[in-house]
């Protein structure tokens, strides 16, 4: 995990001044922001600050990762492991986990299942950051429950933006604040809120809003890189299979029989289309 090339972040430094890059004068991190940066990083100061939960077992790139979010406006508690995250996260109630898969004891997907276990966190953004790149992977992390899938080498100017977009989904407010009441199943736009048959149903974010999207726009097919640019727009990570992904993982939740879904209909070499039942 400490393969990191300097070259990633944009600075051109070889090997040999990596060490020093991070920790600069006095054992202090450095990363040149640009000017937006810093006037963003001003502007905020007087604001409360969105906290980040940040598990990262490597001592280098977890102060990498904290200099340039809170250089960015976010405040940050660090954990080289996930002991003790959950019964911190319960005390803190951060706005986002940003999770490294290879940890020592609980891995970062374990982690990320406990995270979705916990109703007071289930809702709660995830972002694996991680040297795990292969697909079978990507999708595991989908599966789980992860709202983006960042792999190392990183730019740390993406992944501010990566999180900024995430935790832009959970604030963003749709249009029309309403209660879609839809066959059993209740969408709640406001409150980001499901029910079904009156039943709370837990969805993450990126599901929500998959859901909303398909819900409000019911009746049409939508194919799947339509879907990519209404809920994900800018993340690059999320391909064609992992809309699929989301698709059974939300039928499994709002679905009576997810076999043979009533409200999400796959057309086969299209889309999806959401439907309410007509005996509903």
């Amino acid at each position: 995990m400490r393969n990191i090339s300097a070259l990633q972040f944009g600075q051109g430094l070889d090997a040999g001044s990596y060490e020093g890059f991070l920790r600069g004068p006095a054992g202090k991190m450095h990363l040149p922001l640009d000017s937006s940066e810093r006037t963003l990083a001003a502007g905020v100061s007087g604001a409360p600050r969105s906290l980040i939960f940040v598990v990262e077992d490597d001592a280098d790139i977890a102060r990498l990762i904290t200099h340039n979010l809170r250089a960015s406006g976010f405040s940050v508690q660090s954990f080289s492991s996930g002991a003790a995250v959950i019964p911190d996260a319960l005390r803190e109630m951060p706005a986002l986990f940003l999770l490294d898969v290879m940890l020592p004891g609980t891995d970062g997907f374990e982690l990320c299942r406990h995270i979705r276990q916990t109703p007071a966190l289930s809702a709660t953004p995830v972002i694996f950051l991680t040297a795990k790149a292969a697909e079978a992977d990507r999708v595991k992390g989908l599966e789980l429950g992860g709202d983006d899938y960042i792999t190392k080498p990183f730019s740390p100017r993406e992944l501010v933006a990566r999180i900024r977009s995430v935790l832009r989904g959970l604030g963003q407010e749709s249009a029309a604040s309403e209660v879609l009441r839809l066959g059993d199943l209740e969408i709640d736009v406001s409150s980001m809120t499901v029910q079904v048959q009156g039943r709370n149903v837990l969805t993450t974010v990126r599901e929500f809003r998959l859901l909303e999207y398909l819900a409000t726009h019911r009746g049409r097919v939508l194919t799947r890189d339509q879907l990519l640019d209404a809920v994900w727009k800018e993340t690059p990570f999320v391909t064609p299979r992992s809309i699929d992904v989301y698709i059974r993982r939300l039928r499994e939740k709002i679905e009576l029989d997810p076999r043979h879904p009533q409200y999400l209909k796959t057309l086969r070499g299209i889309g999806y289309r959401f439907e309410v039942p007509k005996d509903k």
